[in-house]
């Protein structure tokens, strides 16, 4: 039987995030890709002036009973931006309609350079705990690290042992393997850390110097499709991680094009690596 994942987490109708980069690429890696979206935005909320919101966080357990109804059932569950108040519902989506061996992979979605996103409250961190204790993998920033664990954030000039401590101190919370991302420990220099409660590996790309939106899904997303392919942890990690540099590379000569990275140019290039 070909391997279905449910992917969990907002629609920025315009934008190249969320669940618009998740669902292609993780179909693109030849996953059959299933969604409930959390919430459906007009765009995104970075750089644009205005947005709608509809929050769909009463339609998810709905769902579920349709679901329950017509035996549908999933391989892994790979969510994104949620709300507090859909995660107990999430976690009931998952313990009711996983097949045997399911895997569970979170993006704890909610902060980057040192502070939370607009509206989530100071307690979202312990809410988002639930999620991660459990998973199989869980994707954090290093500003999302900090938050879950309740450490001191340093935006760079930290040492190995910094992150290494971020690292066990994540596993501990309950989830099987680490994936630590925006990790540098010279310039130049940008990868990720990999723990599996026993060994820490680290794989580096040259840095790009530009900020570009939607690149942490392209990796989540991109991680998911390569694991679900069988390819090992790390092995799905570095394919992500070279994945979003070729579609930073794709996007770098459109000046014009600010809200997102153009990942769908790059999806030859990760077929490829498939």
């Amino acid at each position: 039987m070909d391997k279905r994942l449910l992917t969990i987490q907002d629609i920025s109708c315009v934008g190249q995030c969320s669940l618009t980069v998740a669902l292609p690429v993780i179909s693109a890696c030849g996953i059959e890709t299933a969604i409930l979206p959390s919430s459906v935005l007009s765009n995104h909320t970075a750089g644009f002036s205005a947005w709608t919101f509809c929050d769909l966080t009463d339609e998810m357990p709905v769902i579920l009973d349709r679901w329950k109804k017509e035996n549908i059932d999933f391989d892994a569950f790979y969510t994104g931006y949620v709300s507090k108040a859909q995660i107990p519902h999430i976690l009931d989506i998952m313990n009711q309609t996983a097949r045997p061996g399911a895997l569970r992979i979170v993006d704890p979605v909610m902060a980057d350079n040192g502070k939370l996103y607009a509206g989530f409250d100071s307690d979202f961190p312990e809410e988002m705990k639930k999620l991660v204790k459990g998973a199989d993998v869980i994707i954090p920033n290093i500003t999302e690290a900090s938050f879950l664990i309740g450490c001191e954030y340093i935006a760079d000039g930290y040492d190995k042992t910094y992150i290494e401590n971020m690292a066990r101190e994540l596993y501990a919370l309950g989830a099987k393997n680490v994936v630590l991302t925006g990790v540098s420990f010279e310039k130049g220099k940008l990868g990720f850390a990999c723990y599996d409660g026993k060994k820490i590996e680290y794989y580096f790309n040259d840095r790009i110097d530009v900020s570009m939106h939607g690149t942490g899904d392209a990796f989540s997303s991109a991680l998911a499709g390569a694991l679900l392919r069988g390819k090992s942890l790390y092995e799905a990690s570095a394919i992500a991680a070279d994945f979003v540099v070729e579609s930073i590379r794709e996007t770098i000569p459109d000046k014009d094009h600010w809200y997102g990275v153009k990942f769908e140019k790059a999806l030859p290039y990760l077929i490829s690596r498939m």
